[in-house]
């Protein structure tokens, strides 16, 4: 009976003991003896190898045994070590040259027109201006003795005066001179002789522009011509009987004025 009885106290006494007093293997008393004692020369040649190992500090605290299964998972912690990089960070550096210029990029699209600005205050009055300068320039002169050609050409000259603004018409030469560069009108009236042709030309500056003509008839007649001229400061302008081979002649008496020629600016040069 004492058999069977004391393996089952056994077998109790296993279930009941931790797992840490089964994993220990059962020593001898002699091997026990020992271990309190000085270590072997095996441990002694280990601590030399490793002091840090087997040489602790007395306040520290021996780490803990934790039991391991067999099919419990590994515990390896892949956790990398954190380093500050603020610490690897150099000092700012200087500041770098300029680049190049790059390529103009293309013209964008016109945009949309704004908004109207708010209206301004008005302006101050400004200075008074230069009056207007008229610039003028007329004459009208006539004659009242008859004139007949001779072998040469023949400058009509006046004998009356009835308009000569500033002198301009010379009545000894019979000229009219131009101080007042524009655009004239010029005209001519003449009475015409009877049996006798009159034949005048309206003269530029030597040049004759237009004419003026009547053939030989039984009556004498008016006839007239006109003329627009541009001039300039100096121009001369006048009339003269041309040279023929018939006798050239103009009708005038000592009572009434028959023939005239006048002239006057239309339009200053230096006006718009």
């Amino acid at each position: 009976m004492e058999g069977p009885w004391t393996l089952s106290c056994l077998l109790l006494a296993c279930l009941l003991l931790p797992d840490s007093m089964l994993s220990q293997p059962s020593r001898p008393e002699e091997e026990q003896g020992e271990a309190t004692r000085a270590p072997s020369h095996r441990h002694a040649a280990r601590a030399e190898r490793d002091p840090e190992k087997y040489h602790r500090n007395p306040d520290e605290q021996p780490p803990h045994s934790q039991c391991v299964r067999c099919c419990d998972p590994p515990t390896h912690s892949s956790a990398l070590p954190h380093i500050n990089i603020t610490i690897l960070k150099g000092e700012k550096g200087d500041r770098g040259e300029r680049g190049l210029q790059g390529k103009f990029g293309k013209a964008g699209s016109a945009g949309s027109r704004g908004h109207m600005g708010p209206k301004g205050q008005k302006g101050s009055i400004g200075a008074m201006g230069e009056p207007c300068k008229s610039h003028y320039a007329a004459f009208s002169v006539g004659r009242k003795k008859p004139l007949h050609s001779n072998d040469y050409y023949q400058t009509l000259i006046f004998d009356t005066e009835f308009v000569n603004l500033y002198g301009h018409f010379n009545m000894f030469t019979g000229r009219f001179y131009c101080y007042v560069p524009g655009i004239y009108y010029f005209a001519l009236n003449v009475h015409t002789w009877n049996q006798k042709e009159t034949y005048l030309h309206i003269v530029k500056n030597g040049a004759e522009v237009v004419i003026l003509y009547a053939q030989m008839s039984d009556r004498s007649i008016m006839q007239s011509q006109s003329v627009m001229l541009e001039l300039q400061e100096q121009d001369e302008v006048w009339v003269r009987l041309f040279k023929g081979e018939r006798e050239n002649a103009v009708f005038s008496d000592e009572y009434d004025t028959y023939v005239t020629f006048s002239g006057y600016l239309i339009k200053h040069s230096g006006e718009p």
